[in-house]
Protein backbone atom coordinates (compact mmCIF):
# COMPACT_ATOMS: atom_id res chain seq x y z
CA UNK A 1 0.00 0.00 0.00
CA UNK A 2 2.91 2.42 0.61
CA UNK A 3 3.26 5.44 2.78
CA UNK A 4 0.31 7.75 3.43
CA UNK A 5 0.30 10.89 1.31
CA UNK A 6 1.61 14.05 2.95
CA UNK A 7 -0.10 16.26 0.38
CA UNK A 8 -3.19 16.91 2.49
CA UNK A 9 -1.13 17.52 5.62
CA UNK A 10 -0.31 21.25 5.31
CA UNK A 11 -3.11 22.39 3.02
CA UNK A 12 -5.73 24.95 3.83
CA UNK A 13 -5.93 28.71 4.14
CA UNK A 14 -2.62 28.79 6.00
CA UNK A 15 -0.50 27.21 3.22
CA UNK A 16 0.39 29.20 0.12
CA UNK A 17 2.79 28.62 -2.72
CA UNK A 18 4.29 30.38 -5.72
CA UNK A 19 5.34 28.10 -8.55
CA UNK A 20 7.79 28.74 -11.38
CA UNK A 21 9.22 31.92 -9.83
CA UNK A 22 12.16 33.18 -11.91
CA UNK A 23 14.60 33.28 -8.98
CA UNK A 24 17.26 30.68 -8.34
CA UNK A 25 16.46 28.39 -5.39
CA UNK A 26 19.76 29.25 -3.69
CA UNK A 27 18.90 32.96 -3.64
CA UNK A 28 15.31 32.31 -2.54
CA UNK A 29 16.48 30.14 0.37
CA UNK A 30 18.44 33.04 1.89
CA UNK A 31 15.20 35.02 2.17
CA UNK A 32 13.15 32.04 3.40
CA UNK A 33 15.70 31.23 6.12
CA UNK A 34 15.46 34.83 7.33
CA UNK A 35 11.69 34.68 8.01
CA UNK A 36 11.16 31.05 9.09
CA UNK A 37 9.86 30.91 12.67
CA UNK A 38 9.11 34.65 12.95
CA UNK A 39 5.79 36.25 13.78
CA UNK A 40 4.01 36.95 10.47
CA UNK A 41 3.99 40.73 10.96
CA UNK A 42 7.66 40.75 12.02
CA UNK A 43 8.46 38.74 8.89
CA UNK A 44 6.59 41.25 6.69
CA UNK A 45 8.44 44.11 8.36
CA UNK A 46 11.81 42.43 7.75
CA UNK A 47 10.95 41.62 4.12
CA UNK A 48 9.89 45.19 3.40
CA UNK A 49 13.49 46.37 3.94
CA UNK A 50 15.20 43.42 2.23
CA UNK A 51 16.47 44.32 -1.23
CA UNK A 52 16.10 40.94 -2.89
CA UNK A 53 13.76 39.87 -5.66
CA UNK A 54 12.69 36.81 -3.67
CA UNK A 55 11.70 39.07 -0.74
CA UNK A 56 8.87 40.59 -2.80
CA UNK A 57 7.56 37.13 -3.67
CA UNK A 58 7.69 35.85 -0.07
CA UNK A 59 6.09 39.09 1.15
CA UNK A 60 3.16 38.58 -1.24
CA UNK A 61 2.82 34.95 -0.15
CA UNK A 62 2.61 35.85 3.54
CA UNK A 63 0.09 38.63 2.84
CA UNK A 64 -2.00 36.21 0.78
CA UNK A 65 -1.96 33.57 3.52
CA UNK A 66 -2.94 36.17 6.14
CA UNK A 67 -5.89 37.37 4.06
CA UNK A 68 -7.00 33.77 3.45
CA UNK A 69 -6.86 33.02 7.16
CA UNK A 70 -8.74 36.21 7.97
CA UNK A 71 -11.44 35.35 5.44
CA UNK A 72 -11.92 31.88 6.92
CA UNK A 73 -12.48 33.49 10.34
CA UNK A 74 -11.20 30.58 12.41
CA UNK A 75 -7.78 32.10 13.12
CA UNK A 76 -6.42 34.73 15.49
CA UNK A 77 -4.47 36.81 12.95
CA UNK A 78 -2.43 38.67 15.58
CA UNK A 79 -0.94 35.42 16.89
CA UNK A 80 0.30 33.94 13.60
CA UNK A 81 3.86 32.86 12.87
CA UNK A 82 5.69 31.46 9.86
CA UNK A 83 5.64 27.80 10.90
CA UNK A 84 7.33 26.41 7.82
CA UNK A 85 8.82 27.71 4.61
CA UNK A 86 10.81 25.91 1.97
CA UNK A 87 12.03 26.26 -1.59
CA UNK A 88 12.13 23.51 -4.19
CA UNK A 89 13.87 23.86 -7.55
CA UNK A 90 11.65 24.22 -10.57
CA UNK A 91 12.53 23.54 -14.18
CA UNK A 92 15.51 25.44 -15.56
CA UNK A 93 15.26 27.47 -18.73
CA UNK A 94 18.16 26.55 -20.99
CA UNK A 95 19.86 29.28 -22.98
CA UNK A 96 23.06 29.18 -25.01
CA UNK A 97 25.80 31.76 -25.15
CA UNK A 98 28.16 31.94 -28.14
CA UNK A 99 31.82 31.52 -27.28
CA UNK A 100 35.10 31.58 -29.12
CA UNK A 101 35.89 29.28 -32.06
CA UNK A 102 32.24 28.51 -32.85
CA UNK A 103 31.45 26.94 -29.50
CA UNK A 104 28.48 27.57 -27.27
CA UNK A 105 28.04 27.22 -23.51
CA UNK A 106 24.81 26.41 -21.75
CA UNK A 107 23.26 28.94 -19.37
CA UNK A 108 20.66 27.69 -16.88
CA UNK A 109 18.08 30.25 -15.83
CA UNK A 110 16.75 28.55 -12.73
CA UNK A 111 13.22 28.73 -11.33
CA UNK A 112 11.84 28.03 -7.85
CA UNK A 113 8.72 26.73 -6.18
CA UNK A 114 8.31 28.65 -2.90
CA UNK A 115 6.01 27.39 -0.11
CA UNK A 116 4.99 29.16 3.13
CA UNK A 117 2.90 27.72 5.98
CA UNK A 118 1.49 29.97 8.69
CA UNK A 119 0.13 28.79 12.03
CA UNK A 120 -0.92 30.26 15.36
CA UNK A 121 1.88 30.74 17.90
CA UNK A 122 0.63 27.98 20.20
CA UNK A 123 -0.38 25.73 17.30
CA UNK A 124 -3.95 25.03 16.33
CA UNK A 125 -6.26 24.64 19.27
CA UNK A 126 -7.67 21.15 19.53
CA UNK A 127 -11.34 20.70 20.24
CA UNK A 128 -12.37 20.01 23.85
CA UNK A 129 -13.54 16.50 22.98
CA UNK A 130 -10.22 15.41 21.52
CA UNK A 131 -8.08 17.01 24.22
CA UNK A 132 -9.97 15.54 27.19
CA UNK A 133 -8.52 12.24 28.24
CA UNK A 134 -9.71 9.83 30.89
CA UNK A 135 -7.14 9.62 33.65
CA UNK A 136 -7.23 7.16 36.51
CA UNK A 137 -6.97 8.60 39.98
CA UNK A 138 -4.04 7.34 42.01
CA UNK A 139 -4.94 4.60 44.43
CA UNK A 140 -3.66 5.12 48.01
CA UNK A 141 -1.12 2.55 49.17
CA UNK A 142 -3.40 1.43 52.06
CA UNK A 143 -6.27 0.54 49.69
CA UNK A 144 -4.00 -1.30 47.28
CA UNK A 145 -2.65 -3.56 50.05
CA UNK A 146 -6.14 -4.76 51.09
Amino acid sequence: MGKPSRKAENHGPNRVSAQMVRVSPQKARTVINMVRGLNAYDALRALKFTQRKAARVVEKLIESALSNMEASGAWNIDEVKVQGAWVNPGPALRRYMPRAMGRATKILKRTSHIYVVLDELGGRKKSAASSSQVTAEPVPADAAAE
